[in-house]
C-alpha cells in the first residue's frame, strides 16, 4: 500500500513545486505572531514571555511533529500527511478564536494542534521535493520553504485588517473571530494542496541530468536509513547548526514589532517592519539556497553566521535607532530563512534522498529546540532587564561559536566497493 501511495505518478514535477508553495504561505503565518502578540498584551494584560508563549510551544511540537510526520511519511506517502496537517493546523487556530483571556487553552488549541499540523504539514512538500529534484536540490526546496516564510507577509498585513474589522477599529477585540476565519482558510489551502503531492519512482532521476564529478564528491555515498544517520557525527552537526541559526533569528522575530516601537517606530510602521522581516525571511529561504547549489552548502552557513555575529553587534549598540537597526534585522531574517532553504539539500547530500522525510523530520527537531531557546532567551532577558541589548550581544557570541560548526563538517563516507552515489 505505501508503494502505491506513495509513487503515484505526476506529469509534472513542477506541479509539487507549486503545491509546496501555497502550502507553506498557509503554514508560515506562524511568522506574523508579534502581531497578534502584541494585542494579546493589550487585551489581557500579559507580559512578553506569557505572550510569546503560544507561539514557542508551536514551535516545539512542530519540530516533534515533523520528525513523526516524516516516518509516517515514509510509510503512507506524502498526501495523507499533508491532509492531516490541514486538519490539524486549521482546526487549532480556529479554535484559538475562543479561547479568550485562557492561556492555557489558546496554548492547547494554538500551539499543541496547531503546531502538530504545522510539523506535518512542512516535512511533506520539503521530503518530497528532494527526490523529485536531485538535479536543483537547493533551488526547489528553497522555493518551498520561500512560502513558508512568505505566509507572514501576507498574514501580518491581513491580520490587523481582519481584527480591526472584527473589533470595531479595535484591534485587540476582534483577534478571536480574526483566528477562526484565518483557520478556515488554512484548513482549504492546505487541504487542496496537500492533493497534489507524491513521490517519484524508486531511482529517478531527471531525463539526461547526469550528476558531475564535484556534486557527488559533496554527497554521501549511499542513501543512509534513519539508524545509520543517527549513528554518524555529521547528523549532530547538522542538527546543531540548524538549532542555533534557529535560536538566533527566531528570537529577533519574536520581538520584531517590540523592537521596531522601542527603537522609536510608530504602531504602523512596525506592523510594516513585521512584514519587511518575512519578506527577507522569505526571500533568504531561496536566496541562500539556490546560491548553495552553487558554491556549496557549508559555504554558504559559514557565510550566514559570520555576517550575523556583526549584525546582532549592531543592532545592540543602536538598538534605540529603529533607521539604523532596520537593515540589520532584515539581514538576520534573511540569514535566518537561509538557514531552512539550504538545510533540507544539506541533508539530503550526506544521507541520500531516500529517507529523506525521515531524517530530516527528525533533524527538525533542532527547530523545536532553537524554537523553544530563542524566544524565551530573548523575552526573559528583556523582561529582567528592560531591554534588548543584553540578548542581543548574546546571539552575536552563539553566532560566533556556531560558525566551528560547518567549517569542519564533511560528508560522511561508507561506500561498498562498486556502490553507486545516490542521486
Amino acid at each position: 500500500m505505501a508503494t502505491a501511495t506513495s509513487t503515484t505518478q505526476v506529469r509534472n514535477r513542477w506541479i509539487i513545486v507549486i503545491a509546496a508553495i501555497v502550502m507553506q504561505l498557509a503554514l508560515g503565518s506562524v511568522y506574523a505572531w508579534s502581531v497578534f502578540s502584541s494585542q494579546l498584551q493589550k487585551l489581557y494584560g500579559w507580559d512578553n514571555t506569557q505572550a510569546t508563549l503560544p507561539f514557542t510551544i508551536a514551535i516545539l511540537v512542530l519540530g516533534i511533529a515533523a520528525a513523526i510526520g516524516g516516518f509516517w511519511m515514509d510509510r503512507v506517502g506524502p498526501r495523507i500527511v499533508g491532509t492531516t496537517a490541514a486538519v490539524c493546523y486549521g482546526l487549532g487556530v480556529f479554535l484559538a478564536g475562543f479561547t479568550g483571556n485562557q492561556l492555557v487553552l489558546l496554548c492547547l488549541a494554538y500551539g499543541v494542534l496547531g503546531g502538530l499540523g504545522m510539523g506535518l504539514g512542512y516535512i511533506v512538500p520539503v521530503a518530497t521535493l528532494v527526490k523529485w529534484f536531485p538535479d536543483k536540490r537547493g533551488m526547489v526546496t528553497g522555493l518551498a520553504v520561500f512560502g513558508f516564510g512568505g505566509g507572514a507577509v501576507i498574514v501580518s498585513q491581513v491580520g490587523p485588517i481582519l481584527m480591526s474589522a472584527y473589533g470595531g477599529g479595535i484591534q485587540a477585540h476582534g483577534i478571536g473571530p480574526a483566528f477562526m476565519t484565518l483557520g478556515i482558510i488554512y484548513l482549504i489551502l492546505i487541504g487542496l494542496a496537500s492533493q497534489f503531492y507524491a513521490n517519484p519512482p524508486a531511482g529517478y532521476r531527471p531525463a539526461g541530468w547526469v550528476p558531475s564529478a564535484q556534486v557527488i564528491s559533496q554527497r554521501a555515498s549511499r542513501d543512509f536509513t534513519p539508524g545509520e544517520a543517527l549513528t554518524r557525527w555529521q547528523w549532530y552537526a547538522l542538527w546543531g547548526i540548524l538549532a542555533l541559526n534557529v535560536t538566533a533569528g527566531i528570537a529577533m522575530i519574536s520581538q520584531a514589532k517590540q523592537i521596531a516601537l522601542g527603537g522609536g517606530a510608530p504602531d504602523a510602521l512596525a506592523t510594516l517592519f513585521v512584514s519587511l522581516i518575512s519578506i527577507f525571511n522569505a526571500c533568504g529561504r531561496f536566496v541562500w539556497a539556490w546560491f548553495s547549489d552553487l558554491i556549496g552548502r557549508r559555504q554558504v552557513f559559514m557565510i550566514m553566521f559570520a555576517l550575523q555575529i556583526i549584525l546582532f553587534l549592531l543592532m545592540a549598540a543602536f538598538i534605540k535607532s529603529f533607521a539604523v537597526i532596520l537593515v540589520p534585522a532584515l539581514l538576520v531574517a534573511l540569514c535566518y530563512g537561509g538557514g531552512f532553504g539550504t538545510m533540507p539539500a544539506f541533508t539530503a547530500d550526506y544521507f541520500g534522498p531516500k529517507h529523506s522525510g525521515s531524517i530530516y523530520g527528525l533533524m527538525l527537531t533542532a527547530w523545536s529546540a532553537g524554537g523553544v531557546l530563542g524566544p524565551i532567551l530573548i523575552a526573559q532577558v528583556k523582561d529582567r532587564t528592560g531591554g534588548y541589548v543584553v540578548a542581543l550581544v548574546a546571539l552575536a557570541i552563539i553566532m560566533a561559536l556556531s560558525f566551528l560548526l560547518p567549517l569542519f563538517t564533511r560528508p560522511p563516507r561508507i561506500e561498498a566497493a562498486g556502490e553507486a552515489a545516490p542521486a
